[in-house]
């Protein structure tokens, strides 16, 4: 799953970048056995959105507290925006449902 933020008002292509970093990132972090299944699965990812920093954020918090594996991207603030900002957050690979406790209800990016 991965959460952009659609306040920030990213170009299209600041936000395929972040979104891409953001699931390379999580890809990475991810138990071996996660990966393996993932990839045989056809590697499923989906894209919803958020309105603010402060909801990214409180995802963030829900995935730790739920021991979900997530990867938070800050922009380097080379191009469009300010160095440190959260522009998206990967969740996962793993068991959808455990994904799905945390952005189960988000609209979809589109």
């Amino acid at each position: 799953m991965i959460i952009v933020r659609t306040d920030l008002k990213m170009s299209k292509g600041k936000l395929a970048v972040q979104a891409s970093h953001a699931a390379v990132a999580a890809a990475q972090k991810a138990d071996k056995k996660i990966i393996s299944s993932w990839t045989r699965g056809g590697q499923k990812k989906v894209a919803v959105k958020v309105k603010t920093e402060k909801e990214l954020l409180s995802l963030q918090d829900k995935c730790r507290k739920l021991k979900i594996n997530h990867y938070l991207v800050c922009d380097a603030g080379l191009t469009e925006l300010k160095p440190g900002t959260a522009t998206a957050l990967a969740i996962g690979p793993d068991k959808e449902e455990k994904v799905n406790k945390v952005t189960g209800s988000l609209p979809l990016l589109a």
